[in-house]
């Protein structure tokens, strides 16, 4: 019987699988709205920079990689050292199947030990699915608890068309005061 592992990525060993896992969305959707699928080495030195401060997790079972999940700064200025922007791809053909949500449960438990407080997701939105974008990560996100805070007209443009973009938040605890100081991923 397989098991679902989800573990820190590793940049040499993860970064092709995980690539290959995040090209259909820069090519064939306005989730990524990236143009282009970065290289290798970009996407390596993607990987091992979100590491120095943040978690970047992978779901594997059997030795294939089935999705992954990880933050980046939601600014960069010291005072939003609590909050970070998230991102999360599902491989093709693993999506509906709870994958998305225990990789987020995962990354949150971790976040909490980094006392981050706010998770805000930045999202592609049409007021119309078409083939390229049908909303269902804004539905995803809601499932997981997190609330619609901005919403941006026409800013994003991708195979001939404008999409808008949301902003979603979700908090993961109280703020207090004096905040608690963030500790660095590779600090855990």
């Amino acid at each position: 019987m397989s098991e679902l592992i989800i573990r820190t990525a590793d940049p040499e060993k993860d970064a092709p699988g995980l690539l290959a896992i995040y090209k259909p969305y820069v090519l064939e959707t306005a989730i990524s709205f990236e143009y282009e699928v970065p290289s290798l080495e970009e996407f390596k030195s993607r990987i091992a920079h979100t590491l120095e401060k943040y978690p970047y997790l992978v779901a594997e079972e059997d030795g294939k990689l089935l999705g992954y999940a990880y933050v980046g700064p939601f600014g960069a200025r010291a005072a939003y050292s609590w909050s970070v922007e998230t991102s999360i791809y599902v491989a093709k053909g693993q999506r509906g199947k709870g994958l998305g949500r225990k990789l987020y449960t995962e990354l949150e438990a971790v976040l909490k030990k980094q006392n981050v407080l706010n998770m805000n997701a930045c999202i592609g939105y049409t007021k119309q699915a078409d083939p390229h974008l049908t909303n269902a990560s804004s539905k995803f996100h809601e499932k997981l608890g997190y609330k619609q805070v901005a919403y941006f007209t026409q800013c994003g443009y991708k195979f001939n068309t404008w999409y808008d973009m949301i902003w979603m938040e979700k908090l993961l605890g109280e703020h207090p005061v004096p905040a608690k100081p963030f500790v660095k991923f590779k600090d855990l």
